[in-house]
């Protein structure tokens, strides 16, 4: 038998620890809060090693953000929908898990935390940059797929598409639902649509 072959089926060990860490630190995050989820009570919930913990999260901040965004991650649909379904998929995902009590109470401590805090930089590379390769990649796959023409400015349009999320967060004057997230989505489109007609023209 090849080696191929004889390789059991399933999860590589390593992905199937990740997926245990995640799942422990949701329920310790849901049930406890944010302050509750550290390395040592992740461990001894999952069964999952510290050193198999700290190679996928650098800190217990950057795994309960992870933990937050992981049951609205999956991938967005990029290859077999249109962008604006693709986009729709992906905002709803995001606005879903901060309409979450413990996902509200992480906004409202973002707005008084240190900048340059552990959970600032946990919040800044697992949430917003997250978000914000999600939508890069797939406006480079409608790109691709010759959908629209590549945006002159993607760093200005990927502002433009996630901080209304986070704002309405913070200040809260209005609902952070599925028809927000849609509605930004067609604006997105239409600023999208903007630009190609305007390359067109030229």
């Amino acid at each position: 038998m090849s080696q191929t072959e004889s390789r059991p089926r399933g999860r590589p060990p390593s992905a199937a620890a990740r997926l245990r860490a995640l799942s422990a630190a949701r329920e310790i995050l849901m049930t406890q809060g944010f302050g509750r989820v550290t390395i040592d009570a992740v461990s001894a919930r999952s069964g999952v090693g510290k050193p198999t913990l700290y190679r996928h999260w650098a800190n217990a901040s950057e795994l309960a953000m992870a933990a937050l965004m992981e049951d609205h991650a999956e991938a967005p649909g990029a290859a077999t929908g249109t962008l604006e379904e693709g986009l729709a998929h992906h905002l709803r995902a995001i606005v879903q898990a901060f309409g979450t009590t413990r996902g509200r109470q992480i906004g409202l401590a973002m707005a008084a935390a240190d900048p340059e805090s552990e959970m600032t930089r946990a919040f800044r590379n697992r949430v917003v940059l997250s978000g914000r390769e999600a939508g890069r990649q797939l406006i480079a796959t409608a790109v691709s797929r010759g959908e629209l023409e590549q945006p002159e400015d993607i760093e200005r349009l990927l502002d433009m598409i996630y901080a209304p999320i986070f704002y309405r967060l913070l200040v809260r004057h209005g609902p952070l639902d599925a028809a927000f997230a849609e509605g930004l989505a067609a604006g997105a489109m239409a600023l999208l649509r903007s630009s190609r007609t305007s390359a067109l023209n030229n």
